[in-house]
């Protein structure tokens, strides 16, 4: 496999891979209740379920959310 180093931003001519290009961010008191309906989601959040600054990934289970290592969301 080949290692690239580069500058600025990544630009591709043929679409990216994947079910997670565009991310809902919002903090943690914004998330919907985990539920059925939305198991599975994954959602990025700007306060790290603290208030600060911090971004983390977070799954919604169906019934919590839950940090993409698999913490409960405080």
């Amino acid at each position: 496999m080949a290692t690239t180093t580069f500058s600025g931003p990544v630009v591709s001519t043929n679409g990216f891979e994947g079910p997670y290009t565009d991310l809902t961010i919002s903090t943690t008191a914004a998330l919907p209740t985990a539920s059925a309906a939305n198991a599975g989601q994954v959602r990025l959040i700007s306060d790290n379920g603290a208030g600060n600054n911090e971004y983390c990934l977070v799954i919604s289970t169906g019934s919590a959310w839950v940090t993409a290592v698999g913490a409960a969301l405080s």
